[in-house]
């Protein structure tokens, strides 16, 4: 184990009250809180130690291979010190660990840009590693005495996700390895890969041409072209208005809508190819579909992003509360609202929904979804959290997904993605208010601003 930090501690001062609805704002913090929440077994207690750790009352937290330490506070003044236990990875998890890391371009890059990307969670559970605590994994000892966790425990581990948020190699030293250990031995790694790949390389080279020639010929090379320049505008598609009369079932005005949407959308793409970091780009295209849609038609049709690097097939309707949103002219808006089996007022409210959030926020508009018990129970209780008790509206659950504002023309829904949609009603209908967001008090406050 020698030429390692394995006894490496790291001590955090002690935080001042937590501020706001939400307790940690980072991928990594939010996944931490994920983890202690998802596999508690108490939920009372959770819900002291989160107003404990709210209230400031966690000391200097210690962070060591296998455990966490801090001093805990009661309102009464007595303190007590918390420990909780996680277990630490064998040898052979770290080197399976490191050559996941070393495998991954990305991986190896941030790790040692000395940033953690959050993709290594996933990776990591595909090869069997679990880097975030699962059911039992979190072992608790306290002054208290208790036989389980106890509200300063819990205290303990939701100031640890504020930890995280400053410094996500928290996780790793709680798992046996702090970052300039973890740093060391992917240095080694790569290195040692990166000789080994240089020698097949160098085996491989042909003898190439000597420098005196290449040399010579410079002057008799053409240079190279310069960069293309983004034009200021999409450029004018085709007129389909001939004198032949089109096949049979070929429409030549909508084939003209269609082409100058994907002309719009070809500009946008390239704007994006040539803009390079810290180069403006020259343009962003203005495209007849929301900025929340990329992609290019295929075989089964449009594909919308719902997440990073996640595509999937639009359906017919779906395209085309993807071209109203636009703004098309009204006569293509009629046409699409009768193609997608809508009225245009239920159109317009559609494309209202895609511009705030794509396909996501059109299925939160359309499809009525039930959540399951449990998914249930944790909306229910992210409510119950989001704000403090003189500041919570009082909320009446309406339909299976959604929570009405009793006294107040807005209401809340929750997407299957776990994000909270803001509607407002008008005219007796409820209409999309706005983006989402993981905070349903952020959600909500939002839309009393664009009121105001």
């Amino acid at each position: 184990m020698s030429g390692y930090a394995y006894d490496e501690e790291w001590t955090f001062a002690a935080m001042p009250p937590a501020r706001g609805s939400t307790f940690a704002r980072t991928w990594w913090g939010r996944a931490w809180l994920k983890a202690l929440e998802d596999t508690a077994l108490d939920g009372e207690q959770l819900k002291q130690g989160r107003r404990q750790a709210r209230a400031g009352a966690v000391g200097a937290v210690s962070v060591r291979p296998g455990r966490i330490t801090a001093v805990v506070k009661d309102r009464d003044g007595s303190s007590y010190r918390s420990d909780v236990l996680l277990q630490e990875l064998s040898e052979d998890d770290w080197d399976r660990l490191l050559d996941l890391a070393v495998e991954s371009a990305g991986h190896i890059a941030a790790l040692l840009d000395h940033e953690m990307p959050p993709h290594l969670v996933e990776d990591a559970a595909a090869a069997g590693l679990e880097l975030l605590p699962g059911i039992g994994d979190l072992d608790p000892e306290c002054g208290c005495e208790a036989w389980d966790h106890c509200p300063h425990t819990t205290a303990l581990c939701y100031q640890v996700a504020r930890l995280l948020d400053e410094d996500p190699f928290v996780l790793l030293l709680m798992r046996g390895r702090g970052e300039r250990a973890l740093v060391e031995a992917l240095q080694e790694r790569s290195a040692a890969r990166a000789g080994t790949e240089e020698s097949a390389v160098e085996e491989s080279v042909p003898e190439g041409v000597p420098a005196e020639e290449a040399f010579a010929a410079r002057d008799i090379l053409p240079p190279l072209p310069a960069p293309p320049v983004l034009p200021p505008t999409p450029g004018e598609p085709p007129s389909l208005d001939t004198e032949t009369a089109p096949e049979p079932g070929i429409d030549p005005s909508a084939l003209e809508v269609l082409a100058a949407d994907a002309t719009a959308r070809a500009h946008r793409l390239l704007a994006e190819a040539l803009a390079a970091p810290g180069r403006e780009r020259s343009g962003t295209g203005s495209g007849t579909g929301s900025g929340t849609w990329s992609g290019t038609r295929s075989g089964t049709g449009m594909v919308a992003a719902t997440g990073p690097g996640a595509e999937q097939a639009l359906t017919i309707a779906q395209d085309a509360v993807r071209l109203a949103a636009g703004s098309p002219p009204s006569w293509i808006a009629a046409r699409l609202a009768d193609g997608s089996g809508r009225r245009r007022s239920e159109l317009d409210v559609a494309a209202r929904a895609w511009r705030y959030g794509g396909a996501a926020a059109l299925a939160v508009l359309e499809e009525e979804w039930t959540p399951g018990a449990e998914a249930l129970a944790r909306a229910r209780a992210v409510l119950g959290e989001a704000w403090e008790d003189d500041a919570r509206p009082v909320l009446r659950q309406a339909g299976a997904a959604g929570w009405t504002v009793v006294g107040a023309e807005a209401q809340l829904r929750l997407g299957e993605d776990g994000r909270w949609w803001p509607f407002r009603k008008e005219r007796g209908q409820w209409i999309p208010a706005g983006p989402a967001d993981h905070d349903p008090a952020a959600a909500l406050a939002a839309l009393s601003a664009r009121e105001e």
